[in-house]
């Protein structure tokens, strides 16, 4: 029987919110399993630590218009900020370069990465509805 986790879209504003409701989807209310970043989701999705127990299952993402507008670029300027304060002197200038473009509002966003990495990592298995 195929399992159906459900990402409620109106409570994703933020990559942190993705983050917890993913988790409550997978794991249930109040668990953190895996890393709070878009390798971690990668590799939970390819059967690591924080993945859904069930072999053959769905994500049903309701409500992503609600999370694409939260989750675009204003997030992904966030995001890329947060990882420029942080990031290796070797990799400041691809950061900044992709901040700039975020900023006028070019490139992929948090949202395209996340279901990007859906796609790549369970293909078929995400339904934005």
């Amino acid at each position: 029987m195929m399992a159906t986790y459900v990402l409620d879209g109106t409570r994703i504003r933020t990559l942190d919110d993705f983050w917890q409701v993913l988790m409550d989807a997978f794991d249930g209310p109040g668990r953190q399993y895996f890393g709070r970043n878009l390798d971690a989701f990668a590799d939970c999705l390819s059967g690591g630590p924080g993945g859904p127990d069930a072999e053959d299952y769905i994500v049903e993402w309701r409500d992503h218009a609600v999370s694409r507008k939260h989750l675009g670029y204003p997030e992904t300027v966030r995001q890329l900020e947060l990882r420029l304060s942080r990031c290796h002197p070797s990799n400041r200038a691809a950061v900044e370069a992709r901040l700039a473009a975020a900023r006028d509002q070019r490139g992929r966003t948090v949202f395209d990465q996340l279901v990007e990495i859906f796609e790549s990592r369970a293909p078929g298995v995400l339904r934005l509805k």
